[in-house]
C-alpha cells in the first residue's frame, strides 16, 4: 500500500489543467474499515496536503463524531476524493473535480483495502459515480433515502460553509441523519 500510495502522489495524469499543479491528497491503509469519498481537495488542503485540512473538515469530524486522531487514524478512514488535486476556482467555489482520478485509482485503491465496512459519498460528484442509476433525482433525495444504500455506501451532503444553504432547508439532515451515521461509525469502529 505505501508504494502505491507514493505512486498516486507522483501522479501527474492531468497536471496541465490544475492551476497549482498537482499535489495529490489522499490516505489509505490496507486494514482501512471506512473509506470516505468527497469531491477534491481546496486550496488549504492543497497548501497542507492534509485532506479535509479546513472548515469543511471540522464539520465532518463533528458529524461522524470522531476525534481528529481518531479520524486521522487511516486504519479507520481511508480518505480518497473524486479528485486527488486542486482542480481551480469556479465563479462560486472550486470547479468539479478533475474526470481522471476516480477511473484511473479509486478501484485499484479499494481491492488493497480488504477491511472496508462502509463508503462514505459526500456530495453530488462520489454519489454520481457510486450511486449510478440508483441515485435519486438530486442529492437531497439521496441522502434522505440513505437507508436504501446501506450496509455499504452512506451519502450525505458536503460539509462546506458554502452548503450552509442546503443545510439550513434542509434541518432534518442533522436532526435525523446524522445521529444514524454517528452511531454506524461508533460501532464500526468500536468507539
Amino acid at each position: 500500500m505505501k508504494q502505491f500510495l507514493k505512486e498516486i502522489k507522483q501522479c501527474t495524469i492531468c497536471k496541465a489543467h490544475l492551476p497549482l499543479g498537482p499535489r495529490p491528497v489522499v490516505t489509505a491503509h490496507p486494514n482501512s474499515k471506512i473509506v470516505i469519498i468527497g469531491q477534491a481537495p481546496g486550496t488549504k488542503v492543497h497548501e497542507s496536503g492534509i485532506p479535509w485540512d479546513d472548515q469543511s473538515g471540522k464539520k465532518l469530524t463533528e458529524w461522524l463524531g470522531v476525534t481528529i486522531e481518531q479520524f486521522y487514524n487511516t486504519e479507520n478512514f481511508a480518505i480518497i476524493p473524486m479528485g486527488f488535486c486542486y482542480p481551480g476556482k469556479a465563479k462560486t467555489g472550486d470547479l468539479p473535480p478533475r474526470p481522471e482520478c476516480a477511473p484511473e485509482w479509486h478501484e485499484k485503491l479499494l481491492t488493497k483495502m480488504k477491511n472496508v465496512e462502509l463508503i462514505i459519498l459526500i456530495g453530488a460528484y462520489s454519489q454520481t459515480y457510486y450511486l449510478k442509476d440508483k441515485m435519486k433525482r438530486n442529492l437531497t433525495e439521496t441522502v434522505g433515502e440513505y437507508k436504501s444504500y446501506l450496509p455499504q455506501f452512506f451519502p450525505i451532503p458536503h460539509p462546506s460553509p458554502t452548503n450552509r444553504f442546503w443545510r439550513a432547508k434542509n434541518p432534518w439532515f442533522e436532526e435525523l441523519v446524522v445521529p444514524v451515521l454517528r452511531k454506524k461509525i461508533g460501532e464500526l469502529l468500536e468507539l
